[in-house]
């Protein structure tokens, strides 16, 4: 839509110095007559862009200007706070909380009072995790070498990243940065790190890709099964699996067939349930869990 592309085109005026129309129009997927339509649209509008010639010329937007918060939709600006919201829920200020009201003061034309999204980023490890994601956040912003003890399956040790990002993913945070150690980039979970410690050394911002957040695929790797479950744990069965992947037997029992990364990650798992699931296929992996009970049996002998 028009008034889209030109409140895209008035944000990024506002965070750049100038910018070319024909970078417009491959950000915007238009043409350079389009973007130059667009432009005079908002000069129109009292915006006050200016352009200049020549070798680093472009469009450029007047030092001082702010953009009017009627320019936001009521569900812009309502999806906005919903997401600052969030952050406080990690937060260990209220520093989101005042950033709020300076947004909804003076904007009731365009907040409405009703809230429907209520967004709590916290965990059980909220006491332990703020402190974190504080001293992480301060590395990024000092653009400062980030140094802490970590956790993972195959190691324990001291790591030193360069930190770009805090990433929250599958209800865990994460840091994306630098590893030194490995020279490339990594993927910390926040809930593995200790003795965090913001060194003294800055480092100089390199080009950072976007870590990817696809959900993994194990593709042939996946372990296929098929387990039966007591019907009072299918709210948990749930919490990872699809309501259509689940069938009732004639027994009562919940038939359920998906799969799982690895056959360690699926015996833990179906451990978690107790005696409440019975995995019927692979016949490889029932073996391997039968030989686990076994060995958690004999530690509980008199």
């Amino acid at each position: 839509m028009k008034i889209d592309r030109l409140i895209g085109i008035l944000t990024i005026l506002l965070q750049k110095d100038r910018v070319t129309a024909p970078e417009l129009a491959e950000k915007f997927e238009v043409s350079k007559r389009t973007i130059n339509r667009d432009i005079d649209t908002l000069t129109q509008a009292g915006v006050p862009l200016y352009t200049t010639r020549g070798t680093g010329g472009g469009i450029a937007i007047v030092n001082g200007y702010r953009m009017d918060r009627t320019l936001l939709t009521s569900k812009d600006m309502n999806s906005i706070l919903a997401g600052l919201r969030s952050l406080d829920s990690v937060s260990g200020s209220h520093y989101y909380e005042v950033l709020m009201e300076k947004l909804q003061a003076g904007a009731t034309e365009v907040v409405t009072g009703r809230d429907y999204m209520l967004i709590d980023l916290s965990s059980w490890y909220h006491a332990h995790l703020t402190p974190k994601l504080t001293t992480i956040q301060e590395a990024i912003e000092q653009a400062r070498l980030l140094s802490f003890a970590y956790v993972s399956k195959s190691h324990e040790g001291i790591r030193t990243v360069e930190p770009y990002f805090v990433v929250f993913r599958w209800s865990s945070w994460y840091v994306w940065g630098w590893s030194l150690q490995d020279d490339d980039f990594r993927l910390y979970k926040v809930n593995r790190m200790s003795a965090l410690h913001v060194n003294s050394t800055q480092f100089v911002p390199r080009a950072v890709p976007m870590p990817d957040m696809k959900p993994v695929d194990h593709g042939l790797d996946a372990i296929h099964f098929t387990a039966v479950f007591d019907s009072g744990v299918k709210w948990r069965i749930l919490d990872e699996f699809s309501a259509e992947q689940l069938l009732p037997d004639a027994n009562g029992m919940l038939r359920l067939t998906g799969e799982y990364s690895d056959s360690q990650s699926l015996i833990q798992w179906l451990l978690s349930f107790g005696d409440h699931v019975e995995l019927v296929q692979p016949v490889e992996i029932r073996k391997l869990l039968k030989a686990t009970v076994k060995k958690m049996s004999q530690k509980y002998q008199d």
